[in-house]
Order: C-alpha cells, then sequence, then structure tokens
C-alpha cells in the first residue's frame, strides 16, 4: 500500500526506533527510503488495527441493528412468518395489478 502525498501535506515528526530496526530498514530499502517505507509501514498498520476496531465492534453489537426495533427476527419462527407474511403482501399486490392490467380496454 503506497501513501501518496504532496509536499505540504507532509510533517516532520520525531520518533524514535532501536538502531538494529533503523539499520535493518536502511538495509533493505536503504538510507534516503527510509521515511516511504516507515510511511508505508505505518499506513498499513493503521488498515490493520481499523480492521480490528470494526471486527471488536461487531463482535460487541455496537452499530449492529436494534433488536427492540426487529422483534420480528427474534426467533427463527418469527422470522419465517415475516418472511410469509411479506411474500402475501407482495403476491396479492401483484395480483391486483395484473387485475387492473387486464380489466384495463384495449385500444
Amino acid at each position: 500500500m503506497k501513501a501518496v502525498y504532496s509536499m505540504e501535506e507532509l510533517v516532520r515528526t520525531h520518533v524514535l526506533l532501536p538502531r538494529p530496526l533503523v539499520e535493518a530498514v536502511d538495509q533493505l530499502v536503504g538510507q534516503r527510503r527510509r521515511s516511504r517505507f516507515v510511511e508505508d509501514a505505518v499506513a498499513e498498520k493503521m488498515v490493520r488495527e481499523r480492521q480490528r476496531q470494526a471486527l471488536r465492534a461487531l463482535k460487541d453489537g455496537s452499530g449492529a441493528l436494534n433488536p427492540a426495533d426487529y422483534p420480528h427476527w427474534a426467533t427463527p419462527e418469527q422470522t419465517s412468518q415475516w418472511v410469509h407474511d411479506l411474500r402475501r403482501q407482495a403476491d396479492a399486490q401483484t395480483t391486483r395489478k395484473l387485475r387492473r392490467t387486464h380489466d384495463t380496454p384495449s385500444a
């Protein structure tokens, strides 16, 4: 994941890293590409952390539907009845529309 920013969007920051880590980065990408490498690594870590937060929120029920607003989903039987009722309503509407179409005189 490459992060691309213009120069005016960049901010100089002071980050302390263990010397062996910096040396390993320099060996891998070179000293002149160190900032870009750290930028990419932080951006990738941010994506993973946001995904973890979203998964935790789902597990905790945050952002999920409120069960009080959907009582017809309380049990499988109630859900099945709700779907059955919706389909019956849709069938009745379709039947009414078809009758209107057939009852209308042709030009």
